[in-house]
This record gives C-alpha cells, structure tokens and sequence, in this order.
C-alpha cells in the first residue's frame, strides 16, 4: 500500500504526488520549485541546490536522509548544465554514492533545467523513530511494544 508523504512543497496543480512511501521505499521526483509555487528562474546552480534542498526536505518528511538514496536519476535539457549540477551534486552526496544516471531530455515545466527522480530506502531501523513511524503510517500496522532484553 502507498501513502504520499507531505513535505510542504506547495500542492502541485497536476495530478501527482511529490512522493509517495510504499513498503519503506521512499519514490519521488523533484523540481527547482520555491515555496510559493513558482520555478527559480536562476542558472543551473541555484535550481541544483533549490531542487536537492526540495529533496532532503521531503526525505526527511518521510523519516529518512541523502543517506538513505539509492539511486537518482537526474534530467537535464542542455547537456552544457552538467558540469554545474554535478558540482552541487557533490555538495549533497557522501560515499557510497547512490547509483546515478543523467539523461538529456526536454522538461515539462517551462523554465526549469533540472528534474530528478529519487528512490530511498526508508524502512524502519533501529535508533530512527521516525523510519518506523513513517513505515507504519504508510503500511497502517500498529506499533509494536518493545520487548525488555533486546
């Protein structure tokens, strides 16, 4: 069962979700989008950095971090703008690096030059009450008591 995950992004006019957790995989696409609605109309840097801050905030909405991405795929529509995404990129990123691909396409939404598609796992582990929180929320199980002598 999936249940989207509210990162107070601004509700999309579209018929999607920001993301959406199933069985603690965490499944979203992110834009340059700013908290008002409207898209950075800065270089690829600044919509970078807007879009990965995006994804952390929506990550963390769902109990989890970067640290929890396993793969990303990220949209570009002028392969001129990789060097500068990959630059902020690094800035988000710490090894083991998720699995990456980089897709030259035309986007959607006029004025971004960045989309990315992330998946994350965001079971329920040990010491993150919010990972479980979240899990059992999108999989509607009660919380289990915890049993002395673990």
């Amino acid at each position: 069962m999936k249940k989207a995950v509210k990162s107070g992004l601004p509700v999309p006019s579209a018929p999607i979700e920001w993301a959406t957790l199933a069985n603690g995989t965490l499944y979203t696409a992110q834009i340059p989008i700013k908290s008002d609605g409207s898209i950075e109309s800065g270089d690829i840097t600044t919509q970078t950095r807007l879009t990965f801050d995006n994804l952390k905030k929506t990550l963390k909405a769902a109990g989890g971090s970067l640290d929890d991405v396993a793969q990303v795929l990220i949209y570009l529509p002028d392969p001129k703008d990789f060097p500068g995404m990959n630059a902020i990129y690094a800035e988000y990123f710490k090894k083991p690096y998720p699995n990456r691909a980089t897709i030259v396409a035309q986007l959607m939404v006029p004025g971004a030059r960045i989309e990315i598609i992330a998946y994350a796992q965001i079971a329920a582990k040990r010491g993150r009450p919010a990972a479980r929180k979240a899990t059992r929320k999108a999989n509607k199980t009660p919380a289990r008591k915890a049993s002395r002598g673990r």
